[in-house]
């Protein structure tokens, strides 16, 4: 009976997949549906979280009742308190009415909070009173108002970690996560690449007029050893590219190189975590990292002079420069001769005035200027999401209003 109420949810929203965690992870939305029990979905960027969200409220008594989605990483940190609880009318500048906020709008219904790791703190400590008590009081009011909504959260970042680093409160951890839920990235499910690569190819065949797309057998194997940084919805446009812009139907490798980005990582270079929880000793962890950071800084030389033209990057760093490496005191020096010195004799010279976060910062600000201050459009540019960007430019305290016409 379970396996045919899991495979009817799975037709009923669209979920494509055998992997024994997908299917874990569905039955446990299913059977905390029934509770009032807050629920925190964890994954990756693209792994289908809202969809979870959707199940549960589906399957919630209120089901008949107003079901809406947030994203907290898109709303401006300024704004957020009057987007979820609302305000009074004068409150603020620009407030010539009074707003009904999602807490009032989705009383007896269920209110999915994505990104929950990029809401400020501020508006955390009003969350966990709505969770509490049920309370809240609107932007500009002294008035308790009063509501019941089903939160379902969900966040693509190490809330734990976040909690170290001061920027996600405990309590409000552990009150959301009563019931976790953790959805597998796609490269965890490698079974089901092949089958969500034809259901999208059906789907865009009859989108686009066009005959579905069929995979040789290497191109399958190419398909299932590619790391997919961006899950099921980066599957999904690069079938949707080669359908619409490929005159082929049979699919090799060839054609999917053409389509799949050559490296994983980000644009934008941030030293990515490869490394992490490795077993190499100190030195060879830095000796590695060091070769991750060269790779970064020349894609981003080569996307700056694509970009924005020659003339922005001034003393490019020699990465074949002899390095002293950082010891476990932060203070600089000398390898022992024995590990680093005898495989590349990079010593005796540091690095000097490098800084990728100014480059970055650089980036950000010229596709800020060009765009005009609009961040979809510079966000599009830099290969990013506006989720991303809106985090880096409070980051980097870019003030937005200097690019708007």
């Amino acid at each position: 009976m379970m396996k045919e109420e899991l495979q009817s949810i799975k037709q009923r929203f669209n979920i494509i997949g055998n992997a024994p965690a997908l299917n874990r992870a569905i039955q446990i939305a299913m059977q905390v549906a029934s509770t009032d029990l807050s629920v925190l979905i964890t994954g990756e960027n693209g792994t289908g979280k809202e969809s979870f969200s959707k199940i549960i409220h589906a399957l919630s008594p209120c089901k008949h009742h107003t079901f809406i989605a947030i994203n907290c990483g898109a709303i401006p940190g300024g704004t957020i308190d009057s987007e979820l609880f609302g305000h009074e009318k004068g409150s603020f500048t620009g407030a010539i009415e009074s707003r009904r906020g999602y807490f009032e709008e989705a009383n007896g219904g269920t209110l999915f909070l994505d990104e929950i790791g990029d809401m400020p703190l501020s508006t955390q400590t009003k969350l966990l009173r709505v969770l509490e008590y049920g309370e809240y009081v609107k932007v500009g009011s002294s008035k308790v108002e009063k509501t019941k909504v089903r939160v379902v959260a969900a966040t693509n970042v190490d809330l734990l970690q976040a909690i170290k680093q001061g920027s996600f409160r405990e309590d409000l951890f552990y009150r959301l996560n009563t019931v976790p839920i953790s959805i597998p990235p796609l490269r965890e499910r490698s079974s089901d690449i092949i089958l969500l690569f034809h259901k999208f190819s059906i789907d865009f065949a009859i989108k686009y007029r066009v005959k579905p797309l069929t995979l040789t057998l290497p191109a399958k194997e190419l398909l299932l050893t590619y790391p997919f940084p961006g899950n099921i919805r980066q599957l999904k446009n690069i079938v949707e590219q080669i359908s619409l812009l490929s005159a082929v139907e049979v699919v090799t490798p060839e054609v999917l190189t053409t389509y799949l980005p050559k490296a994983p990582n980000h644009m934008l270079p941030v030293l990515y975590k490869r490394w992490a929880g490795s077993e190499l000793p100190q030195q060879e962890f830095l000796y590695a990292m060091l070769f991750d950071l060269k790779k970064d800084m020349s894609e981003l030389k080569e996307f700056i002079f694509k970009f924005v033209g020659p003339g922005v990057v001034q003393n490019p760093v020699n990465f074949s420069d002899q390095v002293r490496f950082l010891g476990s005191n932060n203070a600089i020096k000398p390898a022992k001769h024995e590990t680093i010195e005898a495989k590349e004799g990079i010593l005796n010279k540091s690095i000097e005035n490098f800084s990728i976060e100014a480059k970055e910062k650089e980036l950000i600000y010229k596709s800020l200027e060009k765009n005009h201050g609009n961040r979809k459009h510079a966000a599009t540019d830099l290969g990013i999401s506006e989720r991303t960007l809106y985090r880096k430019i409070k980051q980097y305290a870019i003030e937005e209003n200097q690019f708007t016409q």
